[in-house]
C-alpha cells in the first residue's frame, strides 16, 4: 500500500495530463460531489453513472492500470463479508454496496494521482490550525522516508542471518533494529528543523497558494462537474 502512496506521488507531479494541469481547488471540489453523492444517494442508476464517470476520469488521467485496477478491487476485499452479512436475496444491495467503495477509491486515485501533495494540503492549511496542518504536512512526507529505511534495514536483517535462529535471538534483534530506526527518525527530524530555522522557517510549512490558481484545464474539470449535477438531478429518484 505505501508503495502505491509512492508511486502515486511521482505520478502526480510528472505526468502532464490536461487533469494534473487543472487546479487543485477545482478537482478536491469535483472529488468531494462525487464522495458525497456516492455516499448519501439511494438511487442504483446514479451509482452506476457516477461509476462510470469516476472510471472515465481514472482512464484520461494516463495512470497505469494495473494501478487504477488493484485501487478498484481493494475496497472489495473488505466490503465482501458486508455484503454476505447484509444479502437480503436481491442483486441491488450488493451492487450498491460495492458501487459506492468503488466509486471513492477511483475519485480518491485520480485526485491522488494528479495532484501534488503540497497542493492537496494547501486547502487543508486555510481552515485547520497551523500546528496541525504543518504536522499531517510532514508526516505525510516523511512516511515515505521512514519506510524506506525500514525495509533497507529489513533486508540488511536477512542478509546477515538475522531471520533464522531462536525466536529469542530474532526478537533481540528485532528490538534492536527498531530502536535503531526510532533513532534515526529522532535524528531526521532535529536536522530538518534545523534546515527549516536556516531557510528562514516562519511557522507555516505549506503556505503555497498556487493550489486555487485556475487554467484552461479546469474548463474541462467543470463540465465534468455539470455532468455529475445533471446526473443527480435526473436519476436521484430512480429505483
Amino acid at each position: 500500500m505505501i508503495g502505491t502512496l509512492a508511486r502515486m506521488d511521482h505520478l502526480a507531479a510528472s505526468m502532464r495530463s490536461p487533469w494534473h494541469r487543472a487546479s487543485a481547488l477545482s478537482k478536491m471540489l469535483l472529488a468531494l460531489g462525487l464522495v458525497l453523492l456516492a455516499v448519501l444517494t439511494p438511487s442504483r442508476p446514479l451509482l452506476l453513472a457516477l461509476f462510470m464517470v469516476a472510471g472515465l476520469l481514472a482512464l484520461t488521467a494516463g495512470l497505469p492500470r494495473r494501478l487504477l485496477l488493484g485501487v478498484a478491487a481493494y475496497p472489495l476485499i473488505f466490503v465482501a463479508l458486508f455484503v454476505a452479512a447484509h444479502w437480503d436475496g436481491t442483486w441491488g444491495t450488493p451492487l450498491r454496496l460495492m458501487l459506492r467503495p468503488m466509486i471513492c477509491s477511483l475519485t480518491a486515485v485520480w485526485l491522488m494521482g494528479t495532484t501534488p501533495y503540497p497542493d492537496v494540503f494547501a486547502p487543508l492549511s486555510r481552515v485547520l490550525p497551523g500546528g496541525l496542518s504543518d504536522a499531517l504536512f510532514l508526516t505525510y512526507r516523511a512516511l515515505f522516508e521512514l519506510l524506506d529505511r525500514l525495509e533497507r534495514l529489513w533486508r540488511a536483517f536477512r542478509l546477515r542471518g538475522g531471520a533464522g535462529g531462536p525466536a529469542r535471538r530474532r526478537l533481540a534483534m528485532a528490538g534492536e533494529g527498531l530502536g535503531t530506526l526510532v533513532l534515526y527518525g529522532f535524528e531526521r527530524s532535529q536536522r530538518f528543523y534545523a534546515t527549516m530555522r536556516l531557510r528562514g522557517h516562519s511557522g507555516r510549512i505549506c503556505g503555497c497558494r498556487h493550489f486555487a490558481e485556475g487554467s484552461f484545464a479546469d474548463v474541462f474539470v467543470a463540465a465534468i462537474g455539470a455532468l455529475v449535477l445533471t446526473l443527480a438531478w435526473r436519476l436521484w429518484r430512480a429505483a
